[in-house]
């Protein structure tokens, strides 16, 4: 990677003749990582490209100001779960040609296509499985963690008794992935007539707040904030916690890591579910081009670049986070046994529901859990008022519906 530095600085000047440069704004790994993809842009077309990480807490907030301000690069990247609500406020333009969504991964193009249209290249995938600590999972008598809820939850309970002074689970209460997932593969539907209301009094989301709940009341999982937990990774090298539910950037970290815990020492499940593995939530993200571009024709080489095979496999390598692309598993360096548990669950995503307020239900409802974990509320309270606060948040949707102005 260091040997790409004088190309990228060469990149980054540009010659005063030549064309301006293409923006790209990305963020976490993705965007601290995007240059190094761009010297062979640059080197193909002439075109410099200039790429701004942004703050992942702050993007969306960032995003929406800059489109309201008509300062939107000419590429960006959005979390799945954005992509209706920029393309129902027309900040990104449709995908110009099939060629650019064709041989992904069944179900992966589905959450990004509206009314049939794709507005956005699926671009980083990052379903969660669970790491585990090979040795203390043995200790506890399995060769590797259960694929079932009373299984997973008959092993904590093996592991916390030999180890009484640690926890078994991570699970950040400020972070829904594992709650949602939970919910997912006990078959919730969590928003009902028409994606208008809040579903949340049924009885698979009782059923999942039930289990994730019992984790932290058993004293399996911390009651901890990812602002309580400074160093997970050394946390999880010292023994801490056993299992660990997380995306394909860990990866990254722990061959970072290596000295602090070996690779010998942990490995990669499916997550478990009520009667076996099912879909999983991540945030996997893609590239769109805005509709404020001038030079839409360039942004999409370039978005055609990044979501190329070479390009994923350069990502993988890089950050962990995985390939869209079902050619780009033909690599050797894909058949990694830590990576077998990620390919099989890119085969069950899972479903993003179609209303733009989606990331703010999420909140609502790590909101909701931590009450209930953290002793505040019930189950049935915290549900009940989960459905009245969502019921708020679809307001507008459900007028609109109900006026026949959207399906």
């Amino acid at each position: 990677m260091l040997g790409l530095f004088p190309a990228l600085a060469i990149a980054g000047c540009g010659k005063t003749s030549g064309p301006p440069p293409l923006r790209v704004w990305a963020m976490s790994y993705e965007g601290d990582y995007s240059p190094f993809l761009m010297p062979g842009f640059t080197a193909a077309t002439g075109i410099p490209v200039e790429v701004q990480s942004l703050p992942t807490t702050a993007s969306h907030e960032k995003l929406l100001t800059a489109y309201a301000g008509g300062a939107l690069p000419d590429v960006l990247m959005l979390f799945n779960g954005w992509v209706r609500e920029f393309a129902m406020i027309g900040a990104v333009a449709p995908v110009p040609s099939p060629a650019l969504t064709a041989g992904l991964f069944p179900g992966i193009r589905d959450a990004l296509r509206i009314d049939g249209v794709d507005h956005a290249v699926p671009w980083s995938v990052a379903p969660q499985v669970q790491y585990y600590r090979t040795d203390i999972v043995a200790e506890a008598g399995y060769a590797t963690p259960p694929l079932d809820w009373a299984g997973w939850l008959t092993m904590a309970r093996a592991i916390k008794r030999r180890r009484p002074d640690n926890y078994v689970f991570l699970m950040l209460l400020n972070w829904p992935g594992a709650l949602l997932t939970m919910m997912t593969q006990a078959g919730a539907t969590m928003l009902r007539d028409q994606a208008t209301r809040g579903n949340f009094r049924s009885e698979p989301v009782r059923e999942a707040f039930a289990y994730y709940a019992n984790l932290f009341a058993e004293g399996l999982a911390p009651r901890a904030a990812s602002t309580e937990v400074q160093d997970p990774l050394a946390a999880f090298a010292q023994g801490f916690f056993a299992i660990w539910p997380s995306a394909p950037t860990t990866l990254l970290d722990l061959r970072r890591r290596a000295a602090d815990i070996a690779p010998d020492r942990w490995g990669t499940a499916r997550l478990a579910g009520p009667n076996g593995p099912g879909p999983v939530s991540g945030d996997s993200a893609a590239l769109c081009v805005s509709t404020t571009t001038d030079r839409p024709a360039e942004a999409w080489a370039l978005v055609r670049h990044m979501t190329s095979r070479t390009s994923e496999l350069t990502f993988q390598r890089m950050i962990g986070n995985l390939p869209a692309r079902l050619d780009a598993w033909d690599s050797p360096q894909l058949a990694l046994p830590v990576l077998r548990a990620f390919r099989e669950q890119m085969a069950q995503p899972a479903p993003i529901p179609p209303v733009v307020e989606w990331e703010r239900i999420q909140g609502e409802i790590q909101l909701a859990a931590e009450r209930v974990v953290r002793g505040l509320q019930t189950i049935g309270q915290a549900l009940t008022a989960l459905d009245e606060r969502v019921d708020q948040l679809l307001a507008r949707r459900r007028a609109l519906v109900d006026a026949g102005k959207i399906a």
